[in-house]
This record gives structure tokens, C-alpha cells and sequence, in this order.
């Protein structure tokens, strides 16, 4: 999920940026460190929304930059599992889909579209149910649940896998069909409930 998290760090601010102002040179020298980074706890790092950079700063011998403590707003997307997640088909593949939810793709495994017969369609960009005929392709709307996050170590690395094997998940017209099944059945199980009964007095 997307969320505002509140970070602090220690800045260095080069002579070449002590024309600027503390605020803009911090942000600036944030957004190279952060942006696009991913972090074990708070996910994808995708953008820096402000700073408070301390006037005060420390000088070390041979250096000529100075140092502050910065308190600074990132906007972060965390990944939960279990979470559900709205994306778009961004890629087919002989094993599945790569779908975009918020800032990364997450596999959508063929194991995990349906119970049906699928094949895969790599020229066309679709994917293909013998049975039921239902498809996906690129640019396909999902509604998914995540079952696997890894979000490891390295700055650019993290994988996330979904799955669509779960009622009202899926491609927007599966669910509506599903939705329009299910109000169909409830519709007589209420009309069945709503008999009415004689009291004998």
C-alpha cells in the first residue's frame, strides 16, 4: 500500500550547491540517495515530498562540504501480503503475466489465473482459457492478491508474485459476472427467506 513515511538522515552539502538553499540542496541531494530505492521495511522509496534540514552544520577536516541532519516525507509503496491490489497486464510470458501495481511489476504465475486450461500467447500478448474462453492481455485491468514478497537486499531488487484463484478476483469483467451470479443466487435465497408464514390465533 501507498503511505507517507517520516525519515531522518545526515546530509553532505557540497561547496558547488552553498548558493542554494539548505531546504532545495537537501532535497535535491535526497532525492539521488532515495528515489527508486527499495527498502526492507518501507518498500519502494518513490519520492521525496519535503525536508526540515538543520541550519546548524558540521565540518570535517579536509572536506570542504558541510553536514546536517535532515528530517525528511517520502512517499513509499509497501507491498503486504494478502493485500489486494488493482493493476494492469504489462507483459506476457510463456509462464504467466507481469502486471504493474504501483511502482514495480508483480508475476501473475499461469498456476495462479484460474482453475482452467491456459495457454499462453506470447506474439499476440494473450492469454487464452479452453474452457471458460476467457482472456488476458496486455493492458488487461486485474484485481489480484499478493502471496509473495521478497524484497532483498540490493537497492533495484524485489519480486512480488499474486494470484486471480480466489472469487471476485481477476480480470473487471469475470468479477462483474461473478457479482452479477452471486446477486442472482442471494435474490432467491432472499425471496425464499421472505415467505410469508400464517399464524394461527
Amino acid at each position: 500500500m501507498f503511505s507517507i513515511s517520516t525519515l531522518e538522515d545526515v546530509v553532505r552539502i557540497p561547496p558547488s550547491m552553498f548558493g542554494a538553499s539548505l531546504k532545495k540542496a537537501g532535497v535535491a541531494i535526497l532525492k539521488e540517495k532515495y528515489e527508486s530505492m527499495i527498502n526492507a521495511e518501507l518498500g519502494y522509496i518513490i519520492m521525496i515530498l519535503d525536508a526540515k534540514v538543520d541550519e546548524m552544520g558540521k565540518m570535517i577536516a579536509g572536506d570542504g562540504g558541510t553536514f546536517h541532519r535532515v528530517e525528511f516525507e517520502a512517499l513509499t509503496f509497501t507491498p503486504k501480503l494478502q493485500e489486494i491490489v488493482l493493476g494492469e497486464i504489462v507483459d506476457i510470458t510463456d509462464f504467466g503475466a507481469f502486471v504493474r501495481i504501483g511502482p514495480t511489476d508483480a508475476l501473475l504465475h499461469l498456476s495462479q489465473v484460474m482453475d482452467d486450461y491456459l495457454q499462453s500467447d506470447v506474439k499476440s500478448g494473450t492469454i487464452i482459457a479452453k474452457q471458460s474462453n476467457r482472456t488476458l492481455k496486455v493492458g488487461s485491468t486485474l484485481r489480484s492478491r499478493i502471496t509473495a514478497v521478497s524484497l532483498g537486499k540490493a537497492a533495484t531488487m524485489g519480486k512480488i508474485g499474486i494470484t486471480c484463484r480466489q472469487p471476485f478476483l481477476g480480470a473487471e469483467d469475470w468479477i462483474a459476472e461473478e457479482i452479477k451470479k452471486s446477486g442472482k443466487d442471494g435474490g432467491e435465497a432472499d425471496k425464499k427467506e421472505k415467505k410469508p408464514v400464517e399464524v394461527k390465533k
